[in-house]
């Protein structure tokens, strides 16, 4: 049985090209992963049978394809990803309002007809974003806390159960949001890893104290030479 601990810690399923090989990095890390999150890599490559995989597990399940399209095709997208029996599901905020809506609605509908929904998850800016490329490549002029506070802003007023942002931006945008939201980090590292392709990047200590209620970690536990340990020295990091 998982603990409300293990619950706070979800490991990015990328970098792995076989579903046998998804199933023996679960079943060394889960002692201390409670989340496993299935991205556009998995799922493009393996379809459903890879949520099925972490079914397995009894560990909870986060799928993070970051939907952005015109509402419709949204709200009949999340309809579908529904039926996964997934208990997270992402889409981009920059879809704008309505789209949100009817993401929000699509689920909420689900839950109607005796469903049980994932939460849907708004990514605002992505951590791989600095402030110059916010700036100079996507021409949004704003300091990168502004876009990242309005986009969570009209994710809430959207009906979305809540971000994903970095840890470095929770200060600044945590206390206007709703006491219940979901607050999802990405670029999670301990100090002796490497910050790969990331530009904001936290301890999970920090992230937490600054108000994360889940961690997303990738890459120092999926290549480390010892998943199990890898993974276990995260979960001991917030115990």
């Amino acid at each position: 049985m998982q603990n409300q601990m293990q619950n706070v810690l979800a490991l990015a399923l990328d970098n792995v090209d076989s579903l046998r090989a998804i199933a023996g990095l679960i079943e060394q890390t889960k002692p201390f992963i409670g989340v496993y999150k299935i991205g556009l890599e998995q799922f493009t490559r393996f379809g459903p049978p890879v949520v099925d995989e972490v079914r397995k597990s009894g560990a909870r399940i986060f799928l993070d394809l970051k939907f952005h399209d015109i509402p419709n095709t949204v709200a009949k997208a999340v309809t579908s990803a529904c039926a996964l029996g997934v208990q997270y599901l992402t889409i981009h905020t920059q879809g704008g309002s309505e789209m949100m809506r009817a993401a929000a609605n699509a689920a909420a509908n689900f839950r109607e007809k005796g469903g049980q929904p994932p939460k849907i998850i708004g990514v605002t800016i992505l951590t791989s974003i600095s402030q110059e490329m916010l700036n100079n490549e996507l021409n949004i002029g704003t300091p990168v806390i502004d876009q990242v506070r309005h986009l969570a802003g009209l994710a809430a007023a959207s009906g979305l159960d809540g971000i994903v942002c970095s840890a470095a931006d929770l200060p600044a945008i945590k206390p206007s949001l709703p006491s219940a939201f979901e607050i999802i980090t990405p670029g999670i590292r301990l100090p002796e890893n490497s910050a790969d392709d990331q530009k904001r990047i936290a301890s999970p200590r920090d992230a937490l104290k600054s108000g994360a209620t889940l961690l997303v970690i990738g890459r120092p536990i999926t290549a480390a030479a010892d998943p199990a340990k890898a993974a276990e020295s995260f979960f001991r990091a917030i115990t």
